[in-house]
């Protein structure tokens, strides 16, 4: 099917079960085993990190779900640290971890190689990131993912479903809400208040008009920098709606005009107690990123709509390589050159409150009594045999671990 009979320019679910979104060069390989009777050869194949942004110091297992959806069915047994696992592309002693290990006939997963990639490095980007802004915010910090407007529309109910796996609270995208089990969160565009100006003389009339139509349970949150000053602007919001029922404002100036973005927040927040609005809440949104967050937290701010920061995520690059083939029931190491071969165990153990991570050979004892393996068996011939855990209990999981680390150390380090 070409452009000019696609609605839109993406693939299909079909399509990537059926393995047509991966590298013609797989295609090619897979006919050239069958024609010499080799596709069924038993290999042990890992994916391990092969870059990463250099300010990572970890990185948040992702893209695990889609994955075993895919895998799902093939005759294959299916490996993986948990999905939300917050791990460093190498061990203690530089040796590369493996994030997955698909054991079984190679023509059964050759063609899926592509896209598990792509899974791998846009789950892991996504929720890395999330990770990272929810580590300099705070846990108590309300954080929205307002990225569907910044990055393809095929792709946004991924990116907000592995933000809020990271540590977001909530999503703006109706149909990311809908796969999380979530309500979306969002407040008000400005053609709300451009329209509501312009027809009836004020744009206080819009806000007016959204607390009268929204249901009870919506926030009352008012866009404040429309068409003045973003202190008058909140002021007049607070008097319109009554301090009864505002719950906060937000501040979304574009970046031209923006100024010190701290110090208007700063003036907002005085100028709101001095007059006993106290309660209201300040929310920003518009070029929000790691940098300016614990500025905008000292000057007042409570929360943040991030787009741009998370939709654009750097995205981990992983790559899939042959460790070992089985051979007479036995497994016998191989790879190319540069890589470790023979199959494996990944362990993780605390100490002094920090993780430490070890690989070594599968069948090796641990390497300290109270080390955990962290590859997990998930596919066995094809069935699921593990349960996935919810997008809740793997946020949980990802901030459970983020209280351990630093986002400018490695695990280990103090």
């Amino acid at each position: 099917m070409n452009s000019e009979e696609r609605t839109f320019l993406f693939a299909t679910h079909q399509e990537i079960l059926s393995g047509k979104l991966t590298d013609i060069y797989f295609i090619r390989t897979l006919n050239i085993l069958r024609n010499d009777g080799l596709e069924n050869v038993n290999v042990a194949a890992e994916f391990t990190v092969s870059g990463w942004p250099r300010n990572y110091k970890w990185i948040v297992f992702g893209g695990l779900r889609d994955t075993l959806k895919l895998l799902e069915g093939k005759k294959v047994d299916v490996y993986a640290l948990p999905e939300g696992t917050i791990f460093t592309p190498r061990d203690l002693n530089g040796i590369r971890l493996p994030v997955l290990v698909i054991t079984g006939p190679y023509g059964e997963f050759v063609l899926l190689e592509t896209p598990i990639l792509g899974f791998l490095a846009a789950g892991s980007g996504f929720a890395t990131k999330a990770a990272r802004l929810r580590k300099i915010a705070g846990e108590n910090v309300l954080i929205v993912n307002f990225g569907a407007r910044r990055t393809h529309p095929a792709i946004a109910p991924f990116c907000d479903y592995y933000s809020y796996i990271g540590g977001f609270d909530a999503v703006s995208c109706v149909v990311g809400a809908e796969l999380l089990g979530k309500n979306p969160t969002g407040t008000m565009p400005h053609s709300l208040l451009i329209i509501y100006k312009f027809v009836r003389g004020d744009h206080a009339e819009g806000w007016k008009a959204y607390d009268k139509y929204m249901p009870p349970e919506v926030p009352r949150i008012m866009l404040a920098d429309t068409f003045s000053d973003e202190v008058e602007e909140t002021l007049k919001a607070v008097e319109a709606i009554g301090l009864e029922r505002i719950h906060g404002v937000r501040l979304d100036t574009p970046g031209s005009r923006k100024g010190n973005f701290a110090d208007i927040v700063r003036e907002v927040r005085w100028k709101l107690r001095m007059r006993g609005y106290d309660k209201v809440k300040i929310f920003l949104s518009g070029g929000i990123d790691e940098d300016i967050i614990p500025e905008l937290l000292k000057a007042g701010a409570d929360g943040f709509g991030i787009g741009s920061a998370v939709a654009r995520a750097p995205f981990i690059d992983y790559a899939m390589d042959i460790v070992a083939i089985r051979r007479e029931e036995k497994w016998h190491p191989i790879s190319k050159r540069g890589k470790f071969d023979g199959i494996k165990q990944v362990w993780r153990y605390e100490e002094n409150g920090r993780f430490h991570y070890i690989v070594t050979p599968k069948d090796a004892e641990p390497p300290r009594p109270d080390a955990e393996p962290l590859l997990v068996k998930f596919i066995e011939n094809g069935k699921i045999i593990h349960r996935l855990p919810s997008p809740d209990e793997t946020r949980e999981y990802v901030l459970s671990q983020l209280r351990k680390v630093k986002l400018d150390k490695y695990p280990w380090e103090p």
